[in-house]
């Protein structure tokens, strides 16, 4: 019986190979899939059991689209799925992902010039024969060339978004929990370590019937290529060319081998040599001495035995953990624990929002928050956006709600679009109406490292601006991040005391590890946040904070650690 997730995986691939045959992301089709995939996400009941009529009476979800949902539940397949595939290859698919080509110009561009895959591509680019397509032209084809390079979309290690492999291995590893004999199965790998993209899918398992685990599977319908089968380790490839590892150890294992498939190399040479030192022998079994063993069961108990600090996953990539770990000096991570509200947050009053004032303020209630700030889309960004009219009836809406919910604080907030100039939504003295500002880049991503340094150094210097959104502007895989002198902007961040924001969208986690790491070295403030455009967005306030872990943030870093009146402080400091 197909779960919830699968459900909403299998909708989504309908809605963007529909996109493709259809022509338009906007067609009617795509859209009722789309409408589908939101309504389940928010429905709060079970999918299993459920009738025609009763599917039909969750929002968004049609009668075409509940006879598919009815029809993969009962046969783990939908015939129109299965056609679609067939029209369109996931090498073709994979297309997609580079801006510029959307459904209408893939269709020109298969049509025309024969281009099924990456290579068809760059070799179409390099005989220049796509600046002459309808609405393509010489820069539009460089464009497209040049993102090719830079999302990796190319060679043999491409590697997959964490939002597309995320989920998979979460739905693989709970089908794999419920055979027989086994006490666990968990992701390991980068998965593990919350890497924005991944190589593969490893999945830990626990059992104490390794046959029955392989059987099963080797019965998945995601494996339909095998590559080898038997004794502790199952692989295949998906659809998408995605090869899943399935390793099984006895249950007494589990920690060593979590350990050891979690990797990364480097952290693992690192323990392993520390093992080493003291005449021991660390691997996937557990760690021994002369044959005896010393510790496998837990994670924690090899640490300790090493001499250790537990290195949470998100850490363990060879830059400094395992010696920070053994002088007892690893910082006090961020935890999903401290998290007293949530900073970007849109409700329907942005064009793309899709939830109520009322259902996001219930969710945040529902979540424990102190307060939260409503930073619907700013007057500039087309379509989403509101005049500054209908933002101050948003305001009073939230003076008046904010008396229906007494206990947690509603702040009357706005995502400012930085322009290309640095320039922002309104003007100056209508911006310190909102409580609360991020400011964010949404559009004019070819500019230059020079003009996109300024524009942000100019919106830092904005006193309405509390914090930047999404600091590269990139989606993970599908459009790469704005190119910045870093060093630069976090000068900017430290000096006017804006904060950056970590943002736990799967397809965002931006800013980067990398330049969090960075940030904290120089002193910046954090906040983590969700984006969330809909009530069952709340769960990337996880994400952001495990992939902030990676960057090494610390609670006393991140402002929406801080209690109700510590914030408020904060951001009067900054007005």
């Amino acid at each position: 019986m197909a779960t919830r997730l699968e459900v909403l995986r299998m909708l989504a691939e309908l809605a963007k190979l529909t996109a493709l045959d259809e022509g338009s992301p906007q067609a009617f089709r795509v859209r009722a899939y789309e409408n589908a995939l939101h309504g389940i996400e928010g429905y709060q009941g079970e999918l299993t059991g459920l009738s025609k009529k009763e599917l039909t009476e969750i929002k968004g979800v049609g009668g075409s689209t509940a006879d598919k949902i009815l029809e993969f539940m009962s046969t783990g397949s939908v015939a129109k799925l299965v056609a679609l595939r067939e029209k369109y290859p996931p090498a073709f698919v994979e297309l997609t992902k580079i801006p510029g080509l959307g459904p209408k110009t893939l269709k020109v561009v298969r049509a025309e010039l024969g281009v099924e895959d990456i290579e068809g591509l760059r070799t179409a680019i390099a005989a220049e024969q796509l600046r002459d397509l309808p609405g393509l032209g010489k820069t539009s084809e460089e464009k497209i060339g040049k993102a090719i390079e830079r999302l990796g979309l190319h060679g043999k290690d491409r590697r997959t978004p964490l939002v597309e492999a995320l989920p998979l291995a979460r739905s693989l590893a709970a089908r794999i929990a419920t055979v027989e004999g086994v006490d666990a199965a968990m992701p390991g790998g980068s998965i593990r370590r919350f890497s924005d993209t991944v190589g593969d899918i490893d999945i830990v398992v626990a059992t104490t019937d390794p046959t029955a685990v392989s059987e099963f599977v080797v019965g998945l319908p995601e494996a339909v290529e095998m590559i080898g089968s038997g004794g502790t380790k199952t692989s295949f490839l998906t659809r998408e060319g995605m090869q899943v590892d399935v390793r099984t150890v006895e249950p007494g294992q589990l920690g060593s081998a979590l350990l050891y498939f979690t990797g990364s190399k480097s952290h693992n040479i690192a323990l392993r040599q520390r093992a080493i030192d003291r005449g021991w022998l660390l691997s996937e079994y557990g760690l021994f001495e002369d044959g005896k063993l010393i510790a496998a069961e837990t994670e924690d108990d090899i640490y300790k035995a090493l001499e250790m600090e537990s290195v949470p996953p998100p850490l363990r990539e060879g830059t400094g953990e395992v010696e920070a770990a053994s002088a007892g000096t690893l910082p006090q991570l961020i935890e999903l624990s401290q998290i007293k509200g949530d900073l970007h947050y849109h409700s329907d009053r942005s064009g793309d929002g899709r939830s109520t004032l009322e259902e996001m303020i219930e969710a945040a209630m529902a979540r424990g928050y102190e307060y939260v700030a409503f930073t619907d889309h700013g007057e500039d960004l087309s379509i989403n956006g509101s005049s500054r009219e209908v933002m101050l009836e948003h305001r009073d809406r939230i003076r008046d709600l904010q008396k229906k919910y007494p206990d947690i604080r509603l702040f009357f907030g706005c995502e400012l679009n930085i322009g290309p100039d640095g320039d922002l939504d309104y003007d100056a003295d209508f911006r310190l109406e909102f409580d609360y500002c991020v400011a964010s880049i949404h559009s004019h991503f070819d500019l230059s490292q020079d003009r996109q340094t300024a524009r942000i150094l100019g919106a830092l210097h904005d006193p309405a601006v509390n914090a930047i959104g999404h600091l590269s502007g990139r989606y993970v895989g599908r459009r790469p991040g704005v190119e910045l002198d870093i060093d630069v902007i976090l000068e900017g961040l430290e000096v006017t005391g804006v904060a950056l924001e970590i943002n736990g969208a799967l397809d965002r986690l931006d800013a980067t590890s990398e330049v969090a790491r960075r940030a904290m070295a120089r002193g910046v403030d954090f906040v983590i946040d969700t984006d969330s455009h809909h009530t069952s967005d709340l769960i990337r306030m996880g994400y952001g904070v495990t992939y902030a872990q990676r960057g090494w943030v610390t609670t006393e870093r991140v402002v929406n650690a801080k209690p109700l009146k510590d914030f408020l402080e904060w951001v009067t400091r900054r007005r």
